[in-house]
């Protein structure tokens, strides 16, 4: 039976706590240093403490490590793996090739999506070479997916909800380029969310200045059983930067969801054991989000629209239409289609596009007091609702209101005149039996109904009484000698389940000798850039060109690929070169902005583009 996971992001433990208790398989957390988000770095010590909680419900924990690495940087990794290996944790998930040739301990490799897996070739490779799991490109349709399971033989893990990069992950040297600041690197600036403006050959604008590379957010939460029949395993939720709220509302969602799916199949199970209950209903749409897309899961003709071009915010879900303009004090009318609350954000977009955003002071019937700035709002205009403060009251309590519980049955028996047993086994596997003194007495009432609520009595355990076998007939057992048996069989339980924690290790290099032979040089887009990682390329058949622009002391000149995209402005804008629309723009096509100038080069052979930096100067 296949286990499917439900991979959730940590910001830090105290994230990683609230994602397990709303329902996640695993989640995946940065180290202290080496992570793709240096902003969301955490102790060694504190990874511990989440792994050793996450390890009660058979939820594991994953630590990203998947920056690319210089050479003086290589000893200093390798030392923080074996410490992450101590402090219990699962797995790493990486991008560079020179942790295959460190002396680590046999700790499970995942390969990073900025590992950069677009072929079955590849997908093949990286699992003859020791990888675990290998996390597949956002930009995947079901049929690709399908091909590089059956390739890898090893689990596949896909993103299903969050942020897009528009560029294929560990391909995108726009940052790096325009700013120093390399994705590949931790410090990604986000060139995709900037406003460009959309210009001709000669600067000539042909489009109003737009985020024409910001993408809307994915949710593939109606497609989860496609995916897990494509071969999915592993439920990847995007957000390492979120905050509980998010975190706890998306877990919850897709928790719902994959149950509901397990629940009428008999191949599949989930990877970890307990189960969720939070005090609210869980909604994607009440949580940040660009609006949503399932970007090319079904293939590029039934791709929609799938860019944010007018804000890379979060606009809201529509509650009304202005009828009236504030006045002085912030106040106006409106026309509301749903219920709104003293505190909630709006929003709404002017006349010339632009996003603004104010806090709702008070509401009055139809009148709604604004605070911060209204400018621009007029009649007619549509307002959003982007923060809910009755929801987010809610997933503000402690661990946003969720409680995770394992499943228990007791079996309680006599022994002899003297002795009884308390046996517990629970939905984890986990059995434990411990033996009561207790003189044997006959009881004078019936005793089964006050037994078993003193079994119940589970309190702030993380267990939760399914059932009890209660074969002692009339003999009296006092509570208290009843409840300290029950504490020691939790105990005892707690114990078990420790020991027999099951962790993934490293697999074994299979990889053949001659396996890159044949290839094209290596270049800048694989992102070598350490003697390891040439190492295990060279010794494996391969050529590298060129290193990483990273490790390059001067900026590139010259033209350069800074992204590759399956997404294509042309056509997102209607204006599709393969179509009679594509006479709407002119070509070549430019973004600009005060990072530089981009030439969009168009690959309708594999219905791509390509973000090419060309300096100062029209090409």
């Amino acid at each position: 039976m296949r286990k499917l996971e439900l991979l959730s992001p940590a910001r830090d433990a105290s994230v990683g706590r609230t994602a397990i208790l709303a329902g996640a398989d695993a989640v995946y957390i940065g180290a202290p240093a080496f992570g793709a988000r240096a902003a969301a770095g955490n102790s060694v010590a504190d990874i511990a403490t989440l792994a050793s909680f996450a390890h009660r419900y058979r939820a594991r924990v994953y630590v990203t490590m998947n920056t690319i690495l210089f050479d003086h940087e290589l000893e200093d990794a390798r030392k923080l793996v074996w410490e992450l290996y101590a402090a219990g944790v699962d797995a790493l998930i990486v991008q560079d090739m020179a942790y295959l040739g460190m002396e680590l301990p046999p700790i499970a490799l995942h390969a990073s999506t900025q590992c950069d897996i677009r072929t079955p070739e590849k997908a093949r490779m990286l699992a003859e070479a020791g990888f675990s799991q290998l996390v597949l490109p956002r930009e995947f349709t079901l049929a690709e997916i399908k091909a590089c399971h059956e390739a890898a033989g090893v689990p596949v893990e896909v993103f299903v909800h969050g942020a897009l990069c528009v560029s294929y992950s560990g391909d995108c040297q726009a940052g790096q380029v325009a700013m120093g600041r390399s994705a590949n690197r931790g410090v990604c600036p986000q060139m995709c969310r900037l406003p460009y403006e959309l210009v001709d050959r000669d600067g000539r604008a042909v489009g109003p200045e737009k985020h024409y590379l910001s993408l809307r957010d994915l949710n593939q939460s109606s497609n989860l059983e496609e995916l897990i029949d494509a071969g999915a395993s592993s439920f990847k939720i995007e957000g390492r930067l979120k905050d509980a709220r998010y975190v706890a509302n998306v877990t919850a969602a897709y928790r719902r969801a994959l149950d509901a799916i397990i629940a009428r199949r008999d191949d599949i199970c989930r990877s970890s054991a307990g189960v969720s209950v939070c005090d609210f209903t869980p909604d994607l749409n009440r949580t940040f989000n660009r609006s949503y897309t399932n970007y090319f899961i079904k293939g590029t003709a039934a791709a929609r629209s799938m860019a944010s071009l007018d804000t890379p915010k979060w606009a809201g879900v529509a509650v009304g239409v202005a009828e009236s303009a504030p006045d002085r004090r912030g106040s106006f009318t409106a026309k509301l289609s749903a219920e709104l609350t003293n505190g909630d954000g709006l929003g709404y977009f002017d006349r010339a596009g632009r996003f603004h955003g104010f806090r709702l002071n008070k509401i009055e019937g139809k009148r709604l007091s604004a605070m911060g700035d209204t400018e621009g709002l007029a009649a007619g205009m549509t307002l959003y609702r982007n923060s809910d403060k009755a929801f987010t009251d809610t997933l503000d309590r402690p661990d946003a209101t969720c409680r995770r519980t394992i499943g228990v049955h007791f079996v309680l028996e006599s022994i002899d005149s003297k002795r009884l047993s308390l046996a517990a086994t629970d939905s984890r596997g986990c059995s434990a039996t411990v033996t009561i003194d207790s003189e044997a007495q006959e009881a004078r009432s019936p005793q089964t109904d006050a037994r078993l609520r003193t079994l119940s009595r589970l309190g702030d355990t993380i267990y939760n009484i399914e059932g009890c076998d209660d074969r002692l007939g009339s003999r009296f057992v006092a509570a208290s000698i009843l409840a300290d048996g029950r504490r020691r069989v939790l105990e005892a339980l707690d114990t078990v389940a420790e020991a027999t924690y099951n962790y993934d290790r490293r697999r074994k290099n299979m990889l053949a000798e001659d396996a890159f032979a044949g290839l094209a040089p290596l270049s800048y887009h694989d992102n070598i850039a350490n003697r390891l990682a040439r190492h295990f390329y060279t010794t494996h058949g391969a050529t590298v060109g060129s290193p990483a622009i990273e490790t390059s002391q001067r900026q590139p000149e010259g033209e350069l690929t800074v992204m590759t995209t399956r997404y294509c402005v042309r056509r997102e804008l209607g204006a599709c070169l393969r179509t009679e629309d594509g006479k709407k723009l002119p070509s070549p096509l430019f973004l600009r902005n005060n990072s530089g100038l981009y030439r969009l080069d168009f690959d309708c052979s594999r219905c791509g583009m390509r973000v090419v930096r060309v300096g100062g100067k029209m090409q």
